[in-house]
């Protein structure tokens, strides 16, 4: 008996019409969100923060304190008593197929964020970036329904957080993996992949409209790929490693201290920390590089005359500010964070070696190094020291020192919330919110 012919075109014409309209409601949403974020990152930066820095010393040691306060005012009176972590919503969201991100305490999260971080928390602006973008992606998911199978659950959730990254990084393909990448802590997520991509350039089209395409790490001069490169970048990936664990560790006390502990005492504490860090930073550069999420530490970073033992004193100051940051109720992201201490470690190591100062290798890979093993996103990492350079000869290098340090970080992350591939929380972590084990898909 002969079997009817399959009806190719009908099978495909409604898959491709369903596609078509995700594609162009990821595409709105992205270029929607680049506009938000770099409205927020002008506030944030320009409007705030630089003015605080030209304040008296005094003013400027205590605005740290300051922003924790407002922050938690905010959070109270506008959030609903929302938690502070910004960047895990995400990643909680993303697992709960059956709850969406709160969208109503969008608005009071994120200006908790540019408070912490106008006032001078040492956190990154790629927090209220993903946050920002998952929550515009979660509102037009639910407005749209009718356009998405029940299957295709959290598409925009994940292309607004692309845009989101890509925005802020100024890396459109960073901001896809990463959105992709960080869920999990040995995985990409599936069928997401063409939203992310499209959601992630949308987003920086929009950003760049606004705030330029200058890289956060410029990458100087062209490096030799020879022995001591490749060995150097092996053995800066397995320091990087060892720090980043450390770090992350030191980050999840401090999410634990401010879960635990009263609003009366972790304030307080976390104010008068940060008030000797960012002094003690001042004293040891003549500048506020403890400050703000970090943008001017890698300018600094980069100038020559720096030695290796000042260059470390400010990477550890610059962690135990992130870790006061998160302890005092914080609300921000920790990839920036994660960037600058890669930075200061990959330059040290430079310095070390007496590598020129026009010459950044040491610096970019320690950046791979450190927040790939950091976040668990060594793809993302790497991806991020191509787009961010622009030049080939860097990224055999990062990738080396991604692996290496990933493989020395073991199952730590900066990161609540991530699972394996089967669905199983990481060791030490959250698993899904709803105890289900089930990745989403």
């Amino acid at each position: 008996m002969r079997r009817p012919p399959i009806d190719l075109r009908g099978r495909l014409l409604p898959f491709a019409e369903r596609w078509r309209d995700a594609v162009l409601a990821a595409a709105v949403v992205g270029f929607s969100v680049g506009l938000i974020v770099a409205g927020c990152q002008r506030l944030t930066l320009d409007v705030l923060l630089d003015r605080v820095r030209d304040l008296p010393l005094w003013v400027v040691l205590a605005a740290p304190a300051a922003g924790l306060v407002l922050c938690a005012a905010t959070l109270r009176g506008l959030a609903g008593g929302a938690s502070p972590g910004i960047s895990d919503a995400y990643i909680e969201s993303f697992h709960d197929p059956r709850h969406d991100l709160p969208v109503r305490d969008a608005p009071g999260r994120t200006l908790a964020s540019v408070l912490t971080l106008g006032f001078g928390g040492a956190l990154g602006l790629e927090g209220l970036a993903l946050y920002v973008g998952s929550s515009v992606g979660t509102a037009a998911q639910q407005r749209l329904r009718r356009l998405f199978r029940p299957s295709d659950t959290k598409v925009l959730l994940v292309a607004g957080a692309a845009a989101g990254l890509a925005a802020v990084f100024k890396a459109p393909a960073t901001g896809a993996v990463f959105a992709l990448e960080v869920p999990y802590w040995d995985d990409l997520a599936r069928r997401k992949l063409v939203p992310a991509l499209v959601g992630a350039a949308t987003g920086y089209l929009g950003y760049v409209a606004v705030n330029g395409t200058a890289p956060i790490v410029p990458g100087e001069g062209a490096p030799h790929l020879d022995a001591t490169a490749i060995v150097g970048s092996l053995v800066l990936g397995v320091v990087a490693g060892v720090g980043a664990r450390m770090f992350a560790r030191l980050l999840q006390h401090a999410k634990r201290f401010e879960r635990r502990r009263p609003l009366a005492v972790r304030l307080p504490l976390a104010g008068v920390s940060l008030a000797l860090l960012v002094g003690a930073g001042r004293m040891l550069t003549d500048e506020t590089l403890v400050l703000g999420p970090g943008y001017d530490a890698l300018r600094w970073a980069l100038e020559p005359g720096h030695g290796t033992w000042i260059l470390l004193a400010l990477l550890a100051l610059r962690c135990l500010a992130t870790a006061a940051t998160l302890a005092g109720g914080g609300a921000g992201g920790l990839f920036i964070p994660l960037v600058v201490a890669g930075a200061l470690l990959g330059r040290a190591a430079g310095v070390a070696v007496g590598q020129p100062a026009d010459e950044a290798l040491f610096l970019v890979v320690g950046v791979a190094a450190f927040l790939g093993a950091g976040y668990r996103v060594p793809l993302a990492a790497v991806m991020f020291v191509a787009e961010s350079t622009g030049r080939a000869t860097f990224v055999v290098p990062g990738l080396l020192a991604a692996v290496a340090a990933y493989l020395v970080m073991g199952n730590a992350s900066v990161a609540d919330g991530q699972v394996a591939t089967g669905g199983t929380s990481r060791p030490g972590g959250a698993g899904p919110p709803d105890g289900s084990g089930a990745p989403a898909t």
